[in-house]
């Protein structure tokens, strides 16, 4: 019987014939990192005969779980309920509380580590004033607490609405510190993943913003565990994570540049909660394991021939990188099929998703690179090519 050497895929100008490569060869490790904190952001499998556009989020729970356990067993944490998972994208607040919750029972069983996003999307899409949209965000951090969680306080598209200024966000993300029973890890989320979210902090420009952020972390340091900072900007990223109060984490979720910014430099490094981890989870455990053990330069050459397929899967219009995770997840053998809740896998075209079979095939990434093939050219004849 022969066996697939090649993949024939969508080209701009017809087909491009693409020689499947080995996979890569990784020690992994199943003990979460000493040296750094990392999460990977947990993508949600759909229902693959209920999930489409318009319907209620339909998930496969099973299978969403099993990937739970399958970054658990890497060593890597879950980030859960978050936009990786289609949080505003098709995943409704009743639906994030609930997959929280059995992610946080999974967890005990298996020993792994959960933070869980909180938001304030329970609120319908009409104007809300500061003190609903604050007591939305302790609404959702209480169940949270309760369930034994906790929390990443993500940006809210109502806040960003209603806010006139800098001291809005201060009042309302006071209240909700003042609340918490346990350190928040922050989330600052930029407008390239969420466009609602231009200004958010209360100015465009970022360097203003970012001092309404450090004084609020300031003032509620003994409150805040971290900040989660997705604007893809490294030197920002850098230059923030400096001007931290001492026992305060900057956790990347530059998806363009986390190997250099987790490597660090003489002056600190920054942890991780990164999308990114979702799509190449065993690069991510392999390079930590290095990190360990003291070797840096291994850790760089590990996790650096990941990023052109990051920054593949999260190029613009960057909130659909989501499709990038899933379609990985199935070529991988993670999931038995390519649906998303809300239909999103169309948000992404049959050259994009090409594209990522090639970059993520050039580093190895197809533990069964034949079986990936057959997945990716049966979806492709599907949509006529």
């Amino acid at each position: 019987m022969n066996t697939l050497t090649t993949i024939e895929l969508p080209a701009a100008d017809g087909y491009r014939t693409v020689e499947l490569l080995e996979p890569a060869l990784l020690d992994t490790v199943s003990t979460p990192p000493r040296s750094r904190i990392a999460y990977a952001a947990g993508h949600v499998v759909g229902d693959p005969l209920r999930s489409s556009t318009g319907s209620q989020a339909a998930i496969d729970w099973d299978a969403t779980l099993r990937i739970r356990h399958s970054l658990w067993d890497l060593g890597l944490g879950v980030a859960e309920s978050m936009d990786t998972a289609q949080r505003g994208m098709g995943l409704d607040p009743t639906t994030a509380l609930t997959l929280a919750k059995r992610t946080l029972a999974e967890a005990r069983t298996a020993g792994g580590a959960v933070v869980v996003g909180i938001a304030t999307d329970q609120l319908d899409a009409a104007h809300h004033s500061l003190e609903e949209i604050t007591d939305a965000y302790i609404e959702q951090l209480g169940e949270i607490e309760a369930a034994g969680g906790s929390v990443v306080m993500m940006a809210s598209r109502h806040l960003a609405r209603a806010a006139k200024g800098a001291d809005d966000y201060l009042s309302v993300y006071g209240k909700v510190l003042d609340s918490a029973s346990r350190p928040v890890i922050l989330h600052w989320l930029g407008s390239m993943f969420d466009p609602a979210l231009e200004g958010y902090w209360g100015d465009r420009s970022i360097s203003e913003a970012s001092e309404t952020v450090l004084a609020l972390i300031r003032s509620k340091k003994d409150k805040v565990a971290g900040i989660k900072v997705s604007l893809l900007d490294k030197e920002h990223e850098v230059s923030l994570r400096r001007r931290l109060p001492a026992g305060v984490r900057l956790f990347t979720g530059d998806d363009f540049n986390y190997a250099e910014l987790i490597a660090g430099d003489e002056q600190g490094h920054s942890d991780a909660l990164l999308g990114a981890f979702a799509a190449v989870p065993r690069f991510a455990s392999a390079a930590f394991a290095k990190l360990d053990q003291g070797d840096h330069t291994a850790f760089r050459n590990i996790l650096e021939p990941t990023i052109p397929l990051s920054r593949l899967i999260f190029e613009a219009p960057t909130q659909y990188y989501k499709v990038g995770v899933v379609w990985l997840s199935y070529l991988t053998g993670w999931q038995s099929h390519f649906r998303m809740i809300a239909g999103l896998e169309s948000g992404r075209s049959l050259l994009h998703l090409a594209d990522l079979f090639q970059a993520a095939n050039g580093i190895g990434l197809f533990p069964d690179p034949e079986t990936s093939a057959e997945r990716a050219s049966a979806y492709f004849r599907a949509q006529g090519f």
